[in-house]
């Protein structure tokens, strides 16, 4: 799960599961589409989005590696 934030007043955080991502996009503020079809408006731009999301997998890996030995 990565941390985003909601476009709106009160920037209001919530957890994302990553594996519910379709596709991102910036039109011209960033939109994360989800496999459910649901549309969600957020503050970070689609680099930061995506660099949460490869940090995430990183950590994923590594920590089943570290499990694996």
């Amino acid at each position: 799960m990565i941390e985003l934030h909601k476009l709106s007043t009160t920037r209001e955080p919530f957890q994302l599961n990553v594996d519910l991502i379709e596709r991102i996009d910036a039109s011209p503020d960033c939109h994360v589409t989800l496999t459910t079809g649901q549309r969600i408006a957020v503050t970070e731009s689609v680099d930061e989005v995506v660099g949460r999301i490869r940090a995430w997998r990183v950590d994923v890996m590594a920590r089943a590696l570290r499990l694996a030995r």
